[in-house]
């Protein structure tokens, strides 16, 4: 297996098949589903390693939900994916699973505006809420290859239902494979003890503020960088930290606001002090190329950028 180093550039969904390629070998009783969508969550390499533990499920997310309920009531560990907007057309079944206590784990890949030239139709921006109004779902979102495989194995492990929100576009692996992930967990990126502000943020718009803080940075303004890799349950005790340390917190993220990253960091930081504001897909969604549709929905570093001279501004 491939081993990923700092630098490389992978997709989270490459990696999450090639992950799945790896467990297969030592968990016989993992079965992968796939919505017709093989080649491009890379489940099709776990396809052709271990054929007898995969099922084609072609398009009807419905029914791969309610196989994969049924698998797992008989031992199994069902891993599904899709592209994440066409989840929603299995919300019953997925909010049925919950009643069930089904230990399922469903990977939505292509997630947000950043899959550009697809298209409105193929972009998931209401995934995060619907899981997590899903009880007791567990909802990861890593930005790189490291930490995909580090949150895939935790999945298998865990008793219960995770959501894994993947990325289409290959991103910059940035973490060392010697990270820790799991639930209700964070990275703090960048810290110094003078920050003026947290920008909280995961998957594809981590890189953006991570590029936004270099600019800041060269401005003599500090921010503090905090990926939230796991949006529920949500890492209150960071959060609360920030918020009191820095009194800004600046989420982004690619997903409408409704039920998202921005409102699962505001429910934790109600009774702080600290001003929350927000980044996210506001506009009707556009086909482009990725970095302009993330521009044009204001959740790029240049945006990150003003934003955060408008709050320090006041």
């Amino acid at each position: 297996m491939h081993k990923y180093q700092i630098g490389d550039k992978v997709s989270t969904r490459r990696s999450y098949g090639e992950t799945l390629v790896k467990l297969g070998a030592k968990y016989p009783n993992l079965i992968v589903l796939d919505a017709g969508t093989g080649n491009s969550t890379y489940t099709d390499l776990f396809k052709t390693a271990f054929p007898k533990q995969f099922l084609e499920m072609y398009i009807a997310e419905q029914n791969m939900i309610g196989v994969g309920v049924g698998l797992a009531k008989r031992g199994k560990i069902p891993f599904m994916s899709t592209f994440a907007a066409f989840l929603t057309r299995a919300h019953d079944q997925i909010r049925m699973a919950a009643y069930s206590e089904a230990n399922i784990k469903i990977a939505g890949s292509h997630a947000g505006v950043s899959i550009g030239v697809d298209g409105a139709s193929q972009m998931a921006l209401e995934d995060i809420a619907m899981f997590r109004s899903t009880l007791n779902s567990i909802i990861f979102y890593p930005c790189d290859a490291v930490a995909t495989e580090k949150l895939t194995e935790w999945a298998l492990k865990h008793v219960g239902m995770v959501y894994l929100r993947l990325t289409r576009a290959e991103t910059p692996v940035i973490y060392s494979d010697t990270e820790d992930f799991g639930m209700g967990g964070s990275k703090t990126l960048t810290i110094n003890s003078d920050d003026k502000l947290t920008i909280v943020t995961a998957g594809i718009t981590l890189f953006e503020a991570l590029s936004a803080a270099k600019i800041l940075e060269q401005e003599k303004i500090k921010v503090r960088v905090i990926d939230l890799y796991c949006i529920k349950p949500i890492d209150k005790v960071t959060l609360v930290k920030a918020a009191r340390e820095t009194g800004h917190i600046l989420t982004v993220e690619d997903h409408y606001p409704e039920g998202g990253l921005g409102e699962a960091v505001r429910s934790v930081l109600h009774n702080e002090m600290a001003k929350v504001e927000s980044l996210a897909v506001y506009k009707p969604p556009q086909s482009g190329k990725p970095q302009e549709l993330l521009a044009y929905e204001e959740i790029d570093a240049t945006a990150i950028v003003k934003k955060c001279h408008a709050i320090l501004k006041h």
